[in-house]
């Protein structure tokens, strides 16, 4: 009964924090960081363990499916070299950097565990930047190169986390022979999560009742990841192919209010499991300190502080080194423009912030019971968190600050797609209503659909509509060809997720109050108003 009632005080003081955080404009990881601080300091704070095995499973694979689920492929195309050096060789350099410092610091730390610590914090946390940077709106290109490294970089340093638990714990190390193993488990994810996600459409196709949807995609998502890992694939990977998968067909077989059931459960989902982890973490820090040697505490606060130092100039150094090498060659080149800005470079090397990734690693970290615990655990685990608190306080308190100094302002380029997509939507929705024109009931919906097309086109005050029930229908229709041309400048690339998620949004929005005028019992008056929907 003392863990519920904790549970459930905490998830309170982590909406709390969560409402000053958006008020503040900081991401709401590092209020719950400084909790979980606090918390390890509490008096008679319970001793909590979880299961190393359920770790990864519990907090990465819904975290991971709700951000891969909005990333834009083709955004994430268009910026493929800027991740490939953030979420592979950036990562690289910060598990061999971390990995180098931390043997300095304890010399009796061996390599596959230092790499392994390296592992554990060299993943930043971008969707902690972008729940900042989306309420400045700086250029649409930062967010999307923050957040598609979230989805990489985690999967680059959790292979390098795995190989370097295993040969920790055996004594085996592993050379060259690994990289065809890499090469198996990384495509196999990929090929594995697409033949997964068609799997799961077509096994959930008639299932209708909101509440078992939700809950078999809840069940699905942590499947995914279970077969995975069982098949010795990147459950990483396999989890973000799944995702996006599914995000390219879920839209044309889920309707609104499963969707925006979904959606709302999901986010609630997130939030829950990041409370939970910064107060496991928490909790495991007060065992730790607790059990610490007074020898050992000079020894692990240095290299706590170290290896927190460490991640945030390797990052500074390689975006800011790269970014002012590509400047000099343009000026070479004569092609100024080509070259990344000092601006966004200050911008994406400060976005570094560690997250629930880091800390669920640290928990997956075998602790004794009932095999053999992993070297050096608890040092581990204290760096993790230092590093996770350090950067979210230090980097997450001042990231908004940094912006309005730098003066980078959205580009637009969502904006301009959203008004496209509004109005060739409502043009496809006009011309679904040619064939019955002479209708009073279609004359006051394609007066709807021109005011949204003109909305498209500069803000206009929409008109009134009243309730009649040939109207929803009509509407019914009209969505329907809504959806599908929206799928479609989806399909060729001309808008990418931001703006096609932003009108789903509206479609839904007008779905569902035509299928209130429509449903079974319900008795509109004829004369009656409503709010026209843009």
């Amino acid at each position: 009964m003392l863990i519920f009632e904790l549970v459930i005080s905490l998830l309170l003081i982590g909406a709390v924090l969560a409402l000053w955080a958006d008020r503040l404009a900081v991401p709401y990881p590092a209020l719950l960081a400084l909790a979980g601080a606090a918390l390890a300091l509490l008096p008679g704070a319970p001793t909590i363990t979880l299961d190393p095995q359920l770790a990864l499973a519990l907090f990465v694979a819904p975290v991971l499916l709700d951000a891969a689920y909005d990333a834009s492929p083709r955004d994430l195309k268009a910026n493929l070299m800027p991740l490939v050096r953030l979420a592979l060789v950036l990562v690289v350099l910060t598990i061999v950097a971390v990995a180098i410092v931390a043997r300095k610091m304890v010399p009796g730390l061996g390599w596959p565990v230092a790499i392994a610590l390296g592992a554990i914090v060299a993943p930043p946390d971008a969707s902690a930047a972008s729940a900042v940077l989306r309420r400045l709106r700086p250029p649409h290109r930062l967010l999307v190169i923050l957040e598609g490294e979230s989805l990489f970089n985690d999967a680059s340093a959790l292979l390098v986390y795995r190989l370097a638990v295993g040969a920790a714990m055996t004594g085996a190390a592993t050379g060259w022979s690994i990289v065809p193993i890499l090469l198996l488990t990384c495509g196999g994810g990929v090929l594995m999560g697409i033949f997964l996600a068609r799997l799961f459409m077509w096994l959930t196709t008639h299932v209708d009742d909101i509440p078992i949807s939700v809950i078999l995609q809840f069940v699905g998502t942590f499947a995914v990841w279970l077969i995975a890992d069982r098949l010795g694939l990147s459950a990483i990977i396999t989890v973000v192919s799944y995702a996006m998968t599914i995000a390219r067909r879920a839209p044309n077989r889920i309707d609104a209010r499963h969707r925006i059931a979904s959606y709302a459960v999901w986010e609630v989902v997130v939030f829950v499991l990041n409370v939970l982890a910064f107060v496991l973490i928490g909790l495991q820090l007060r065992t730790i300190l607790t059990r610490m040697r007074a020898a050992d505490w000079h020894t692990y606060m240095l290299c706590a502080g170290a290896v927190c130092l460490t991640v945030i100039v390797v990052r500074f150094v390689w975006v800011m080194g790269y970014g002012a090498f590509m400047r000099w060659l343009c000026r070479r080149d004569a092609d100024p423009n080509a070259a990344p800005t000092r601006g966004a470079g200050l911008v994406v090397s400060w976005a570094g912030m560690r997250g629930i990734v880091t800390l669920a690693a640290a928990l997956a970290l075998p602790d004794g019971s009932p095999a053999p615990g992993f070297p050096y655990r608890d040092l581990i685990i204290l760096c993790a968190f230092c590093v996770v608190l350090s950067t979210l306080v230090i980097q997450g308190l001042t990231l908004r600050p940094l912006l309005a100094i730098l003066g980078l302002k959205d580009d637009g380029s969502v904006e301009r797609e959203i008004r496209l997509a509004r109005v060739e939507t409502a043009r496809a929705a006009l011309q679904s209503l040619e064939q019955e024109a002479g209708h009073a009931s279609v004359r006051i919906l394609r007066k709807e659909y021109q005011a949204r097309i003109r909305s498209g086109e500069r803000p206009v005050t929409q008109a009134h509509e009243p309730a009649e029930t040939r109207l929803a229908e009509l509407q019914q229709r009209a969505i329907g060809v809504q959806r599908r041309a929206l799928g479609e400048l989806r399909a060729r690339a001309i808008i990418g997720e931001d703006a096609f998620h932003a009108l789903e949004e509206e479609i839904d929005l007008l779905q569902l109050t035509a299928d209130s005028r429509i449903r079974p019992g319900f008795d509109a008056p004829v004369d009656s108003e409503i709010p026209a929907q843009q």
